[in-house]
């Protein structure tokens, strides 16, 4: 079991390590992006959620087809791939990176892979229901996008869209701030008082 556990552990460092490589050209901008996912000064989410709703007023007001939306998606890319490695060490100074902040550099890239392995983890297992219980595969496939399909008719597309980055934005900053466990703590304990009453009334 140890054995397992560390051979796990030295893939881990060496996928870590093999991506701290690739993303250190973008290391600047992924920092910054960090502080401001994490809400390290109060105005960062104000000032994120009024940049999102401003692209996506222009996408409403502009209303692009989808074609032109993707190439000018995949435009945006490729000009920051190109820029961001030139620009970004004379913006913020590669030379002036502390320990500190190589050590967050490489826990982020940490948490990338470990969240890279559970998609992938979740992936496998959705095919492992199938192979073994295709019958709870199959249902649960079509209810949940039955469910999603349902959403999709009364939200309108761009709002529903705008709504899932950002809450995907501001997930970070709010797992940071304690205010995810302190709700999810809130709504076990109400649950655990609803099942108690029950167990009362039943004797």
């Amino acid at each position: 079991m140890a054995e397992g556990d560390n051979k796990s552990a030295n893939i881990l460092a060496q996928e870590t390590a093999q991506l701290e490589e690739q993303l250190q050209s973008w290391g600047e901008v992924i920092l910054a992006g960090d502080q401001v996912l994490r809400w390290v000064k109060p105005w960062f989410p104000a000032a994120m959620m009024g940049a999102v709703s401003v692209i996506f007023l222009m996408i409403y007001y502009l209303d692009p087809s989808v074609l032109t939306g993707v190439s000018c998606a995949v435009m945006f890319l490729c000009l920051a791939d190109y820029l961001v490695p030139t620009l970004a060490p004379r913006i913020f100074g590669s030379n002036k990176w502390t320990t500190e902040q190589q050590q967050r550099f490489h826990e982020i890239c940490g948490n990338l892979v470990k969240t890279q392995r559970r998609v992938v983890g979740w992936w496998r297992r959705i095919f492992a229901l199938k192979e073994e219980k295709p019958k709870v595969y199959f249902m649960t496939v079509i209810s949940s996008l039955s469910v999603m399909a349902w959403i999709g008719q009364q939200v309108h597309n761009l709002f529903l869209m705008y709504l899932i980055v950002s809450f995907l934005l501001l997930l970070p900053g709010l797992n940071q701030q304690g205010i995810i466990s302190k709700y999810l703590g809130m709504a076990k304990r109400e649950i655990n008082k609803l099942l108690k009453q029950k167990e009362k009334k039943n004797e």
